[in-house]
C-alpha cells in the first residue's frame, strides 16, 4: 500500500530513510490521583494498563495505557516494558506522589490561558452510543455533538480536566470543506 501525504508548506513528501521504523508511541499527561484517572481511562474509555513503572528516588509513577488489538503482553517485566514502548497510541499518565492528598492541587489543562496542549482524541464506532455511555457515567462535557458550529464532534473532560475529543470517523467526511 502506498501513502501519499497532503501537500502543504513545510511538508516533506517522503520521510527520510533515517526515520524508517520510527513509531509514535505515547503522549504523557500528569494526573493528580492515579486511582481516579485509572478508573476513568480503563472503565469509561476502555483502555488497558500495559505497564506501571515506579521511580521512588524521584517520587513519581508512570502508568501506560492503550487499546492493544493483537497478541498477549509478555509476562517477564523487562520484555513487557520493551513491548509497551513498541506499541502505538499509548497514553502515559504521570503521577507525582502526594498530589492526590492536596485538596487544591490542579494541573493546567492546556486550554485555559496561556493555551498550549489542547486535547487527545478517541474515535468511536457509534457517537450516539458513546454519548449515552458518557452520560450514564456522569462524564463532564465541554461540548456535546449537537452544540457549537462543529457538529458530530464531542469534547469531554477527564478527572484532571484534560479535554478528550470524541469522533465517529464516518460522520466527518465533510469536515473542513
Amino acid at each position: 500500500m502506498s501513502f501519499h501525504t497532503e501537500n502543504q508548506p513545510g511538508v516533506h513528501a517522503q520521510p527520510d530513510a533515517a526515520t524508517r521504523g520510527f513509531v509514535f508511541n505515547h503522549t504523557m499527561m500528569r494526573v493528580k490521583d492515579p486511582k481516579v484517572s485509572l478508573d476513568f481511562y480503563t472503565r469509561v474509555m476502555g483502555m488497558r494498563l500495559l505497564r506501571k513503572l515506579d521511580f521512588p528516588e524521584m517520587s513519581f509513577s508512570l502508568f501506560f495505557l492503550a487499546r492493544p488489538e493483537d497478541g498477549e503482553a509478555p509476562e517477564e517485566v523487562g520484555q513487557r516494558t520493551a513491548w509497551t514502548f513498541s506499541q502505538r497510541g499509548v497514553l502515559e499518565l504521570t503521577h507525582n506522589w502526594g498530589t492526590e492528598t492536596q485538596a487544591d492541587f490542579k494541573y493546567h489543562d492546556g486550554n485555559a490561558q496561556p493555551q498550549g496542549f489542547g486535547h487527545i482524541c478517541f474515535s468511536v464506532p457509534d457517537l450516539d452510543t458513546a454519548v449515552a455511555w458518557f452520560d450514564q457515567n456522569n462524564v463532564t462535557y465541554v461540548k456535546r455533538p449537537d452544540q457549537g458550529k462543529m457538529k458530530d464532534v464531542a469534547f469531554i473532560k477527564d478527572p484532571d480536566g484534560y479535554w478528550i475529543e470524541i469522533v465517529q470517523p464516518d460522520k466527518l467526511t465533510a469536515l473542513g470543506r
